[in-house]
């Protein structure tokens, strides 16, 4: 959104990785020694049947859930096993994009995208006015602000929810199914906003969906849970000829009784 944030020259290191991660919810193990490493200022889509963990395995990221066993590192920093009041550092580097948008129905469209603004910054009004328009040109809907999310569009919603977790000017962001409940144009032009972050400004993008056309056009790489571990990761034409038969399944949408065994 500004000169500053553009980080072009990025290495490909890895920000995020995971170690042998596991996490249960009673008798249902959903991750199972997940061990991935996310490339700084890459897109990376992660694909998987309903159930197989993919959601979860962000709110890992993000802290809202802890892992049973494993450890989790960003740049290089231990952080599943921080207390919750040092989280904060890393959450602020870290835009989150639900699968809802989980906009404030009573706020106008400023008003939501400068909640964070409020909360984790001394910026003056005129400085989060300015913040504020400078997220909704990245997302074209320049000048959008006195509008409620009633008054949108679902595409609009998104949009605004994706302004939303790039106001802080993070260098990760997370989308939770971005394009669920789009039609095709409206899908793709999301799909053309996680390029633009990527390529223009250099922000580390991990994309969960079910939307394979959404994939094939973001992804720098793709990786699939089954089972709870990942058992295919590289390009996405590199999975859609996987030898694993139920990873080539996933790709053609056909249906493997296998996938009922998580």
């Amino acid at each position: 959104m500004s000169a500053g944030v553009n980080r072009a020259n990025r290495t490909g290191k890895p920000i995020i990785q995971l170690r042998s991660v596991h996490k249960s919810f009673g008798n249902l193990h959903v991750l199972a020694g997940v061990d991935l490493d996310i490339p700084e200022g890459k897109t990376t889509v992660v694909l998987g049947p309903s159930g197989s963990g993919k959601s979860v395995m962000l709110k890992h990221i993000v802290g809202l859930l802890r892992p049973d066993k494993g450890e989790i590192f960003f740049d290089g920093q231990r952080i599943d096993n921080l207390k919750e009041r040092d989280f904060t550092d890393v959450r602020l580097q870290v835009g989150l994009l639900f699968q809802g948008g989980a906009l404030f129905d009573s706020l106008t469209v400023e008003e939501n995208i400068e909640f964070p603004l409020r909360e984790h910054t001394k910026l003056s009004r005129e400085e989060r006015h300015e913040r504020v328009g400078k997220a909704l040109e990245v997302v074209d809907l320049k000048g959008m602000f006195k509008k409620l999310p009633v008054q949108l569009s679902g595409g609009q919603r998104k949009r605004v929810a994706l302004a939303r977790a790039i106001v802080l000017q993070p260098r990760v962001v997370l989308y939770d199914e971005p394009t669920t409940g789009l039609d095709p144009i409206r899908s793709d032009g999301i799909n053309e906003l996680i390029i633009k972050l990527s390529k223009n400004m250099g922000v580390t993008s991990i994309v969960v969906t079910h939307d394979l056309v959404s994939a094939r056009k973001v992804a720098d790489r793709c990786v699939m849970l089954l089972h709870g571990k990942i058992a295919a990761d590289g390009t996405y034409d590199e999975l859609a000829r996987h030898e694993n038969q139920q990873v080539s399944h996933f790709f053609m949408g056909q249906y493997d009784q296998e996938y009922e065994k998580d």
